[in-house]
C-alpha cells in the first residue's frame, strides 16, 4: 500500500532552486536510504513529506491519517523534566491516563450502588484507549529503547533532563522517535551520536520494525544494513534505486557510464553536423545545411558528467618530513577527568605508518586520550608523549580548531601568509567555498561546512601524524569517500577515532579497543577484529548454550532422582502403613482371643469336672501364649507407626 507519493516536485527559495522533477513512491514497511551531497535538499525533502514545506511545483500525496515522526538536529523535549519522560515522548500521556484509570477504578469501588452510567462509560472509553494505544506495553518499550541506546532505564525515571550532554540529548531524541506511535520514521543522521554498539542495536531495531523508515545518513555500513531502497539526490534532481546500498553503488556507476557514453556519442554527432553546416551553409548544399542547422537547434542536449561525479573535495595529504620510527609512546599511562579514571595502565608504541582505529563506547575517554597525547590534558600516572621530529595535526570532533570569529579567507591566509589571493581562493574552492563564500565567518557555517574548513586546514599542516576524532560526523558520503581515498594514499601515521565501520575496515592496520578503562591493542585490521569479535561472541553464545543445556540436564537428572527417591519413599511409606494395619488387625484378633480365654477361665463350672480341669490348664497355656504374641505384635506395631510418622514428615 502506497503511503507517500511525490510527483515532479520542485522547491525554490527566491532565485535558488534546491531541486526539481523529484519523483518518489514509498510503500508501507519500506526502508529508504536518502543520500546526496550536503545542500542537495535531503532535509528539504523530509519537510516536503511532512507538509512543513510546500513544493513550488508538483504534488505530494500522503495516505489519510498517516503519522510521521521527524528526527531533526535540534532536540525539543517539550515539558519533560526527566530522561524517561523525554524518551517516552507523546506516549507519556498514557502514563497520565494510567493514573487517571487507577483513580477512576478506586472511585467506582467506593461508589458501589451509587455508580452512574456516565462514570462507567468514561472508564470504559479511557480503558479502551489505553489498551488500543499500547498502554500495557509502554513501560517495557521505553525501557528497551533507552537501554539499547546506552541509557540506564531505571535511573532514567528520576534522572533530570538538564544533566545530559549534547550527545546524550541526541541519543534521547532518537529514542523518542523510535517509541512513538508514528507510521513513518524520518531519521536525519541518526548515528551521529552513537558508538559502534548502539549503532548495531539501532540497525537490528529498524530491521525488525514494521514501520516505514526514511533515513538520511553518511554511514555507508548503516545504510547498507538497513535500507532496501535508495534515493540519490544529485544534479538538482533525484534518482530512485531498488535494492540496498551496494546495489545502488553498482547501478549508479552503470548509469553514469551510460550517460557518459550517450553524451560523448551526441557530442560527436553535433560536431559532425556543425562541421557540415560550416562547409555547406554558403554553397550549393545551402538548403540542406540550413535544414540541418534548424534540426540541430531543436535537438535536446544531453548533460555531460555532473561536476558531482568527481571527488567531493580536493583533498591531498602530503608530509613535510618523514618523522621518526616511534611516533608516540605510552608507558603505564593513566588518564582521568576529575576523580574518574578513563584509561588505566596503558602501554603501547605507535610505529611510523600505523593506521590505528580507536574504538569504544561514547564517553569512555577516547577524545580525552587524544587531548592528553597532544599535551592538552594531564596524565595522572605514567607517560604519554610524541616521538622526535613528529609533526601532529589534530582534527577535533567539536571543531574547536576552526576560528569562529575569522573569515575563511583569513583562516587560510594565516596558515599560508605568502600565498596570493588567487591561491587562497583556489584552495578554498577545492573544499566547496568559491567566490564571496571566502569572506564568510566560520561561526555562520553549518556543521558540514565547518568540517570542510577543518579538512582544508589539516591539508596545509603537512603533518606526519594525523589524530582524527570522528572526522566523518558532518560529511556527506561523497566527501567521506574522498577523505577515505586521501587517507589511503597518505604516507604518514594515523590514529583514527571513528564509528564509520566502512572507513575503519578500509584503512586500519591495527585496532585499539577501549572497554572498562582498559585498552586492548589488537594487531590486525578492523575487519579482522570484527570477525574475531563475532567468533568470540559465537563461542560465548555456544558455551552459554552448552552450560544452559548442561544445567538443564543436571536439573532434569536431579528432578528425576528426587522423584525416584520420593517414589521410593512413598512406596516405603505404603509398605509401613500396610504393616501397621496388619499389626492392628493381629492385635485386635489377639485381644479378642485373650478376652475369650479370660472369660472361659473365670467360669467356676469349668473346674467341677476332670475334663474341665484339663481344659482350664490348656486354656491357661493358650492365654499366656496369646499375651506373649500380643506384646510382640504391639512392639512391631509401635516400630511401624514411628517409621510411618518419620516418612510422612519427610
Amino acid at each position: 500500500m502506497t503511503q507517500i507519493s511525490i510527483s515532479n516536485a520542485a522547491v525554490e527559495f527566491g532565485a535558488t532552486r534546491v531541486f526539481q522533477d523529484i519523483a518518489l513512491t514509498v510503500a508501507r514497511g519500506e526502508r529508504w536510504g536518502i543520500v546526496g551531497r550536503n545542500g542537495s535538499g535531503k532535509t528539504t525533502l523530509f519537510r516536503l513529506i511532512t507538509g512543513a514545506q510546500l513544493p513550488t511545483e508538483g504534488t505530494v500525496s500522503r495516505q489519510p491519517g498517516l503519522r510521521f515522526t521527524l528526527l531533526e538536529q535540534h532536540r525539543d523535549f517539550g515539558n519533560a523534566t526527566t530522561v524517561w519522560e523525554a524518551g517516552a515522548g507523546e506516549l507519556a500521556d498514557l502514563l497520565t491516563l494510567e493514573q487517571a484509570l487507577a483513580s477512576q477504578a478506586e472511585a467506582l469501588a467506593q461508589a458501589r450502588e451509587a455508580v452512574t452510567p456516565q462514570m462507567l462509560a468514561k472508564y470504559d472509553r479511557d480503558l479502551e484507549r489505553f489498551e488500543r494505544e499500547g498502554g500495557y506495553t509502554l513501560a517495557p518499550r521505553v525501557d528497551a529503547v533507552l537501554q539499547g541506546l546506552g541509557f540506564d532505564a531505571e535511573r532514567a525515571r528520576t534522572q533530570p533532563l538538564d544533566q545530559l550532554s549534547g550527545g546524550e540529548r541526541g541519543r534521547l531524541g532518537l529514542a523518542r522517535q523510535l517509541v512513538s506511535a508514528a507510521d513513518v520514521l524520518l531519521l536525519d543522521e541518526p548515528t551521529n551520536h552513537l558508538d559502534l554498539e548502539t549503532t548495531r542495536w539501532l540497525e537490528e531495531y529498524l530491521r525488525g520494525s514494521n514501520k516505514t523508515v526514511l533515513l538520511i545518513s553518511h554511514d555507508r555500513t548503516f545504510i547498507a544494513n538497513v535500507a532496501d531502497h535508495i534515493l540519490h539526490l544529485e544534479g538538482g534532481t533525484a534518482v530512485a534505486y531498488t535494492g540496498g546500498y551496494e546495489s545502488f553503488v553498482t547501478q549508479r556507476e552503470e548509469r553514469r557510464l551510460s550517460r557518459q557514453r550517450a553524451f560523448e556519442k551526441q557530442r560527436k554527432v553535433i560536431a559532425n553536423e556543425e562541421d557540415y553546416i560550416r562547409r555547406n551553409i554558403a554553397g550549393q548544399n545551402s538548403k540542406q545545411a540550413k535544414g540541418r542547422r534548424k534540426r540541430l537547434s531543436r535537438l535536446p542536449r544531453l548533460s555531460g558528467p555532473l561536476s558531482e561525479d568527481g571527488s567531493a573535495i580536493g583533498l591531498t595529504l602530503d608530509l613535510s618530513e618523514r618523522g621518526g620510527d616511534q611516533v608516540a609512546v605510552a608507558r603505564h599511562a593513566t588518564v582521568a577527568v576529575d576523580d574518574r579514571i578513563l584509561i588505566e595502565d596503558f602501554t603501547a608504541t605507535v610505529q611510523r605508518g600505523d593506521i590505528i582505529g580507536f574504538v569504544g563506547p561514547n564517553g569512555s575517554g577516547k577524545s580525552t586520550f587524544l587531548r592528553a597525547l597532544m599535551g592538552e590534558h594531564p596524565v595522572v600516572d605514567g607517560e604519554l608523549k610524541l616521538g622526535g621530529s613528529i609533526r601532529p595535526s589534530y582534527y577535533r570532533q567539536d571543531m574547536a580548531q576552526v576560528p569562529r570569529e575569522r573569515t575563511l579567507y583569513d583562516v587560510i591566509s594565516e596558515l599560508r601568509p605568502r600565498w596570493e589571493r588567487r591561491q587562497i581562493q583556489g584552495h578554498l574552492a577545492k573544499f566547496g567555498f568559491s567566490g564571496d563564500e571566502a569572506q564568510r565567518r566560520a561561526e555562520s557555517l553549518s556543521g558540514g561546512e565547518q568540517a570542510r574548513v577543518a579538512l582544508a586546514m589539516m591539508v596545509l599542516s603537512r603533518a606526519n601524524f594525523l589524530l582524527l576524532d570522528e572526522p566523518t560526523n558532518h560529511l556527506d558520503i561523497e566527501s567521506v569517500e574522498a577523505l577515505e581515498d586521501a587517507l589511503e594514499e597518505y604516507e604518514g601515521t594515523i590514529l583514527l577515532v571513528s564509528h564509520d565501520r566502512a572507513m575503519l575496515k578500509a584503512l586500519t592496520s591495527r585496532v585499539w579497543v577501549l572497554h572498562e578503562r582498559r585498552i586492548t591493542d589488537f594487531s590486525g585490521s578492523f575487519g579482522e577484529w570484527t570477525e574475531r569479535s563475532r567468533e568470540r561472541e559465537h563461542a560465548a553464545a555456544v558455551t552459554a548454550a552448552e552450560q544452559e543445556s548442561l544445567r538443564r540436564v543436571k536439573e532434569h537428572k536431579a528432578t528425576r532422582r528426587r522423584e525416584s527417591e520420593m517414589e521410593e519413599s512413598r512406596a516405603t511409606l505404603r509398605e509401613v502403613r500396610r504393616r501397621v494395619e496388619a499389626a492392628e488387625k493381629e492385635i485386635a484378633l489377639l485381644e479378642q482371643e485373650i478376652a475369650r480365654l479370660t472369660v472361659l477361665l473365670e467360669d467356676p463350672q469349668l473346674y467341677t469336672t476332670r475334663d474341665g480341669t484339663q481344659q482350664s490348664l490348656a486354656a491357661g497355656r493358650d492365654l499366656e501364649e496369646a499375651k506373649r504374641k500380643l506384646d510382640a505384635v504391639f512392639a512391631k506395631w509401635t516400630r511401624a507407626t514411628e517409621e510411618a510418622e518419620q516418612l510422612s514428615a519427610t
